[in-house]
């Protein structure tokens, strides 16, 4: 998994552009894409997209936020489809993802879905407290797949003007980035990357998306078709990297003392890890 698209949950001209593109996963929206008064509209006619999916790609659903009162009855429009997980925005840490854990636990009984095999994903910087609860996760549900992390709300939680200044994050949401990669580590999850907003700088989107897989990041949300060739190439480990991985593999196969020399360096296990999670991507 790489690329995230978001497509508004109302708008079917949109998800059939999307369908189209290679990203490995597309998000219906139905939180801030959808104005108030389409909500209810927006549940049905994204019903009707999970009914119409492109099966290479998973659907997942960014449900409105639990503090909304909307939550449940996204759940209960969507569910039926069997989306492959739920987007939780604005969430503070494993009480939320509890929540809305024992939620999905009710509609998986209900709709004949195989009980966990709805994933989570949170959206976890988007207010103050939330960043705040980042380490919040020791005792989260497992159905917890990936935190994303997201610099818009957050200008707005913080009374921020802007979030970037010539194109760079500034240091409150540069914080937010890190602590969400370093709290989905610990929880052993995958870190998502937030999106670019300017849609026309594929440069400038290119560079962002190789700074946050150099990071630890494993995926990137995007909000433009155009934008998902570019995302997929930046996180795809270069040859140089499969061919030093199968390197490090191959050295430590059959030695039982943990730490191998090669090219005139010690490595040791942690090398071992981060090689073969760059094998496990091949062919994505």
């Amino acid at each position: 998994m790489r690329s995230f698209l978001f497509v508004p949950g109302d708008s079917v001209r949109k998800f059939e552009s999307a369908k189209k593109t290679a990203a490995d996963a597309l998000i219906l929206d139905l939180e801030d894409s959808i104005a108030p008064e389409g909500k209810v509209a927006a549940r049905s006619i994204t019903r009707q997209m999970l009914d119409a999916r492109n099966p290479a790609q998973k659907m997942y659903i960014r449900v409105n936020a639990l503090d909304t009162d909307m939550t449940l009855a996204d759940l209960a429009a969507v569910m039926p489809g069997k989306p492959d997980g739920i987007v939780l925005p604005k969430c503070a840490g494993s009480p939320d993802v509890n929540t809305l854990s024992l939620y999905l636990d009710a509609f998986e009984a209900a709709f004949g879905i195989a009980h966990g095999t709805t994933r989570i994903v949170t959206v976890a910087t988007e207010t103050a407290r939330a960043v705040l609860k980042l380490m919040d996760f020791e005792n989260m549900s497992p159905r917890l797949w990936g935190m994303m992390w997201g610099a818009e709300d957050l200008a707005a939680s913080l009374g921020a003007s802007r979030n970037r200044t010539d194109g760079r994050f500034n240091s409150p949401f540069v914080l937010a980035r890190d602590l969400c990669l370093i709290a989905a580590a610990a929880a052993g999850v995958v870190a998502i990357d937030t999106i670019a907003a300017d849609i026309n700088d594929l440069d400038g989107l290119k560079a962002e998306s190789v700074a946050a897989r150099q990071d630890g990041f494993l995926a990137k949300a995007v909000i433009h078709p155009k934008h998902v060739d570019v995302v997929n190439a930046a996180f795809m480990p270069t040859e140089e990297e499969f061919a030093w991985s199968e390197r490090v593999v191959a050295a430590f196969a059959g030695n039982p003392s943990g730490v191998v020399k090669m090219d005139g360096k010690m490595l040791d296990k942690p090398h071992l890890r981060a090689a073969e999670k760059i094998l496990a991507q091949r062919g994505k």
